[in-house]
């Protein structure tokens, strides 16, 4: 018997494609940007700082990863409180985002660095940068955090300083700190 594909598998096919559009990178940072403006105002409100924000596909499903502080740290509770009203908001302002899960946590000893005051804030932490384009060299650059001047984030490296653009700075976590013996 010959099977005739319909319009039914053509409609789960554009379904689909719809999809995995929602969730191309660019809309993936559209999103991102989004939330922040959001969320960011929730967080201020509630005597926390939005740290960070992912979102990404994970074995799960398609991830929303929110990272919260506040002097002394977060508890638990303070990650309920917020995820519960960062899912309520999303919901209402951001219904086109297709499906996801919500994550709330705390930022951890390998806590991102994304605002231009983190790279002052940090100064003298290790840190792990990654770069759109070769500096020195490298695209992974491990170093100090030396701070950031004029939009150029300064690491010692390797007995030197490397000088990163902020605006070529794809990912930058704080790294973990290895005492002296």
């Amino acid at each position: 018997m010959k099977r005739i594909k319909g319009k039914k598998n053509n409609k789960k096919s554009k379904d689909k494609s719809r999809k995995q559009n929602q969730w191309s990178p660019d809309n993936m940072k559209n999103m991102i940007a989004r939330t922040k403006d959001l969320l960011e105002p929730l967080c201020e409100a509630e005597g926390m700082e939005l740290v960070h924000i992912e979102c990404q596909r994970e074995a799960g499903g398609r991830i929303l990863r929110l990272y919260v502080d506040k002097p002394g740290g977060v508890t638990l509770d303070d990650c309920i409180h917020i995820s519960r009203q960062s899912s309520d908001m999303i919901d209402v302002y951001l219904e086109d985002t297709g499906p996801f899960n919500l994550e709330v946590s705390s930022p951890g000893q390998n806590r991102p660095l994304g605002k231009k005051s983190d790279f002052d804030r940090f100064k003298g932490n290790r840190v792990n940068i990654r770069t759109t384009s070769s500096v020195g060299g490298k695209k992974k650059i491990n170093g100090v955090l030396m701070g950031i001047s004029e939009d150029v984030v300064k690491v010692s490296m390797d007995d030197q300083i490397v000088d990163i653009p902020y605006n070529e700075i794809v990912k930058a976590r704080l790294a973990e700190n290895i005492p002296n013996k």
